[in-house]
């Protein structure tokens, strides 16, 4: 459930084990956010349980509004979608990142997207990669560990060979720790975070014990494999029988009978003291999922309203972290030497050029890519990123060389004459930092060829 639909595989959950280890984890060093038994905790022993929302912040740069609109509405925490250059990004920006969490007095989950799937998706990242990206944002990251909690990466394994979870995440685990991080780890389960075979659920010891700081939360999300109260409560149970630590990282709401069923989630979530986390703000290619209309807190959807406003939602039971209390959170560190303060630069393999604020140039360039195909359908995503200089608003054209049309289209107006196309921003996307990017996607058909076709890019 990101920036498209994922098909969730019809399949029975696997059975139970026969047994599970009961797991009582011992507390790590008071660094900031730890683990203490089943709980998160502050560095001043203050349990902490997430309420709060996915952010997509890749896709869309500009919403930095976003974070004060989110914590108005009560929440303590947001998971923030960043990218580590492979599929999405790379997010340059980790400083003001954290900083406009600790602005909007919230716990920053930052997670990195291009994971997404792997295995199933030929696009996606491995969890190394996934902890390369960490390893080269260290400088911003370290002395955050009261604010910041690092989730690996986003729902790390598809549905094909899920098995493959518990060595990768063993060595993601282990490479962070033997790069110095000493944050509060979050490991998302594979099934496209589903976990739906179970392999979360029986391996989450060996994960566990793999951290030699004992300092790890796992975290499921929970669609349509979840879909009644009975399949919920079971994965719960057994989780919460073993002693780990566990956050729900994503979920959706049932908008129809075969969807996730949120009322038992935020009920059985609230009565363990579990964290939480709804997907998601806005902007997403199924804007059922949204829970604000184009990012605008003052037209909350029906999802919207009921995560934020309803009985156990975000405003009556969520609680700010006390590392906020008394006084004003301090100013992120610096940015290191090679990174901007103000918007994010392209990196050398991106770009030759050397922005620069006071003569740069105004211009963008656009990459299309296929991220998806079936017969007779496919799913697109277009790329705009920012010259050397500002811009304020983008027109990316291109021509269809065999035939194919467009359906559906979201973050841009799209008009076709013929085979000719042109996308244009929308009033939330168009104004980039120089380098900044954002991302506008559509589904399509085609019959027979889908070359994917040149694509230019004006700005103004």
């Amino acid at each position: 459930m990101k920036k498209r639909r994922i098909a969730i595989l019809g399949a029975a959950l696997v059975a139970v084990a026969a047994s599970i280890l009961v797991y009582a984890q011992p507390a790590s060093a008071a660094v900031g956010l730890h683990i203490s038994g089943r709980n998160i905790v502050e560095a001043n022993g203050q349990n902490f349980i997430m309420r709060g929302v996915n952010h997509p912040h890749v896709w869309y740069t500009g919403q930095t509004s976003s974070f004060a609109n989110i914590k108005a509405l009560g929440a303590n925490t947001v998971r923030v979608v960043l990218g580590s250059g492979k599929r999405w990004g790379p997010s340059n920006d980790v400083p003001q990142v954290i900083q406009l969490c600790k602005t909007n007095r919230m716990i920053c989950v930052l997670e990195v997207h291009d994971t997404t799937g792997y295995g199933e998706d030929g696009a996606a990242a491995t969890l190394d990669e996934a902890v390369n990206y960490w390893i080269s944002q260290k400088a911003n990251l370290v002395g955050q560990e009261n604010y910041v909690v690092i989730n690996i990466g986003n729902e790390p394994i598809g549905n094909n060979n899920p098995g493959q979870w518990t060595a990768a995440t063993v060595a993601a685990i282990q490479k962070l720790r033997s790069n110095g991080f000493e944050h509060l780890i979050m490991v998302d389960a594979p099934n496209w975070g589903q976990d739906w075979q179970n392999v979360m659920r029986d391996n989450g010891q060996t994960v566990l014990n793999a951290d030699t700081q004992h300092n790890t939360v796992l975290s499921i999300h929970m669609y349509a494999v979840y879909n009644t109260a009975a399949k919920v409560i079971d994965y719960l149970d057994r989780i919460q029988a073993a002693g780990w630590p566990l956050v729900i990282g994503e979920f959706g709401w049932q908008f129809n009978s075969n969807e996730v069923d949120h009322e038992t989630i935020l009920a059985q979530a609230q009565a363990r003291g579990l964290g939480y986390l709804g997907w998601s703000w806005s902007g997403n290619t199924d804007p059922i999922l949204d829970m604000a209309t184009n990012f605008n807190p003052a037209q909350l959807t029906t999802w919207g309203q009921r995560i934020f406003n309803g009985t156990n939602g975000i405003k009556a039971t969520a609680k700010e972290a006390t590392i906020f209390s008394g006084n004003p959170p301090p100013s992120s560190a610096s940015p290191s030497p090679s990174r901007s303060s103000a918007s994010p630069s392209p990196s050398p393999s991106r770009s030759s050029a050397s922005p620069s604020p006071s003569s740069g140039t105004k211009g963008c360039t656009a990459a299309y890519s296929i991220v998806g195909q079936w017969p007779g359908g496919f799913q697109a995503d277009v790329k705009v990123t920012a010259g050397t200089a500002a811009i304020t608003g983008w027109t990316v054209t291109w021509t269809f060389a065999n035939g194919q049309t467009i359906t559906q289209a979201w973050s841009a107006t799209i008009t076709s004459s013929g085979s000719a196309v042109t996308a244009r921003n929308v009033s939330y996307n168009g104004t980039l930092g120089a380098g900044a990017s954002t991302n506008f996607g559509f589904l399509g058909s085609w019959n027979g060829t889908n070359t994917a076709p040149a694509v230019s890019c004006t700005a103004s």
